[in-house]
């Protein structure tokens, strides 16, 4: 098991199983000592709840990273999820200079998008913000809409061609991103998976599961989460994003029956499988 220090920055939905709700526990179930700077706390996440709290802790995130400073605080992985403002873009490349250790590892999941629609709050000046925090990273991991808003190209509903796919990846390529894990990538209805494509060596890989019938708010961030856990335990690249994404179908899988669990999926349930599958 590696020693190795993973702080991830995200909002906090105090209900609903996304963002540091699910990074926390998926990461430290991986064995890896997780710390996590919020980026702002809700009462619930947005999707399908109204009037829900909002505290914005941008101001927070300076003082933090001063703190951390002082302390020698840092750390062998920065692993940033949704942010909710440019100001955050630019505090996490801070945090990138400040409190990641030298030849540490930059996990950039720009999350601000998806099914050809940004989330709530966000514009195109964001999505090109973000893209510039992509190019930063070492490995990037984003949808096939967040990938259409940082590089301005036209969403396809439905499946796609690999051409597409490949004209996706060359303009994620040059942002300047290292590594990159295109998540939603579909090529016939029944199935749905990743591609990793390593931007040094030209080396792509593919990985596909069956499609779920059900889909959920937050497997993006169990995927996330699952795929940084298992990267640093030494998984590769095409691994690491293959049991990322066999956790979130065993976690559909186990939400599937329950229609009152609307708001995200049982990944605890599946988190044996995860560290068995890292402990093999």
């Amino acid at each position: 098991m590696t020693d190795a220090k993973v702080m991830t920055i995200q909002d906090i939905s105090c209900y609903g199983q996304c963002s540091l709700t699910v990074a926390l526990p998926i990461i430290s179930a991986c064995g890896i000592e997780t710390a996590i700077l919020p980026s702002a706390v809700l009462s619930t996440h947005t999707g399908g709840f109204t009037n829900f709290t909002f505290r914005d802790l941008t101001d927070d995130i300076p003082k933090i990273m001063k703190h951390w400073q002082d302390e020698d605080i840092s750390y062998e992985c920065i692993y940033t999820g949704y942010l909710g403002s440019i100001t955050q873009i630019e505090y996490v490349k801070e945090l990138f200079k400040n409190v990641l250790k030298e030849g540490g590892l930059k996990i950039v999941d720009p999350a601000m998008a998806d099914n050809g629609k940004l989330y709530y709050g966000f514009d195109s000046a964001f999505a090109h913000e973000m893209a510039e925090l992509c190019g930063e990273a070492d490995i990037i991991l984003p949808n096939i809409t967040e990938a259409c808003f940082m590089c301005d190209k036209e969403y396809v509903e439905g499946c796609q061609t690999r051409e597409y796919v490949d004209g996706l990846l060359g303009a994620l390529k040059s942002l300047g991103a290292k590594k990159i894990v295109l998540k939603g990538v579909s090529y016939e209805p029944s199935k749905l998976g990743v591609v990793v494509y390593e931007t040094d060596t030209g080396k792509k890989q593919e990985y596909f599961c069956d499609k779920q019938e059900r889909s959920s708010h937050g497997t993006g961030d169990c995927f996330a989460a699952a795929f940084t856990g298992a990267v640093l335990q030494g998984e590769s690249l095409i691994d690491a994003a293959a049991l990322a994404a066999d956790f979130v179908v065993e976690s559909l899988r186990l939400t599937q029956d329950d229609d009152t669990h609307r708001y995200g999926v049982k990944f605890e349930k599946a988190l044996p499988m995860l560290v068995s599958r890292l402990n093999k």
